[in-house]
């Protein structure tokens, strides 16, 4: 209980710097939020998503897991893009992976972890999609580094084939989405050129809905 009253006391000074700088800050936010954003990250504590972004709490929604994945079969993910793209009608999904990601370096490995190695297939699927590219790569680290591009490329993907999103392009709602990776050793985000913005992008076997 000593260890979590500290998180109580560093939550008392934060409310105080909050109050102080802006005495209308708890009153704006209960109000609503009203983010353009949707974060969808790693759960990694090193990677605090508005702190990277400089956004204050209500500009950017936030959705984390391990090696931030976006299954087609996690409702959880998808009742959060749902949520975001439908409720909110944020206008931007920004995918973001880390170079140093644990979960991207046991899906290239071979040692048993426990229930996260189903979750981590969905990395592996990338990886066999990849295996002559990443195989050539001789250095250890690169070959990682280069597997945390390609999975968040995927799930920049992923996104894209959901009925949430393609739905919503079809409604002439302005959205992009975006595929970024975060560098541990320096703070500094990469965008990785993945941006897709119409259903025109999407791979026709992929798209729910004909736009024509």
């Amino acid at each position: 209980m000593k260890k979590l009253k500290v998180l109580f006391e560093n939550n008392k000074g934060w409310a105080s710097e909050k109050m102080a700088t802006d005495p209308t800050f708890f009153s704006n936010l209960s109000e609503g939020q009203v983010p353009a954003y949707l974060w969808i990250g790693c759960s990694d504590s090193r990677v605090p998503a508005n702190e990277i972004v400089g956004l204050e709490p209500g500009k950017l929604f936030v959705h984390r897991n391990v090696a931030n994945l976006v299954p087609h079969t996690d409702f959880n993910c998808l009742s959060v893009v749902e949520y975001a793209v439908d409720h909110l009608k944020i206008e931007h999904i920004i995918v973001c992976g880390h170079y140093g990601c644990g979960g991207v370096k046991a899906a290239m490995e071979s040692h048993r972890l426990g229930l996260v190695d189903n979750w981590l297939r969905n990395i592996r699927d990338v990886y066999a999609r990849f295996k002559d590219e990443l195989d050539a790569i001789t250095d250890t680290k690169k070959r990682y580094d280069r597997l945390v591009e390609l999975n968040v490329m995927q799930q920049v993907l992923n996104v894209c084939h959901t009925t949430i999103v393609q739905g919503a392009w079809m409604k002439g709602q302005p959205l992009t989405v975006h595929g970024w990776v975060y560098d541990i050793t320096n703070g500094l985000l990469k965008d990785l050129k993945v941006c897709v913005s119409d259903i025109d992008q999407v791979d026709d076997i992929y798209r729910v809905y004909c736009p024509h």
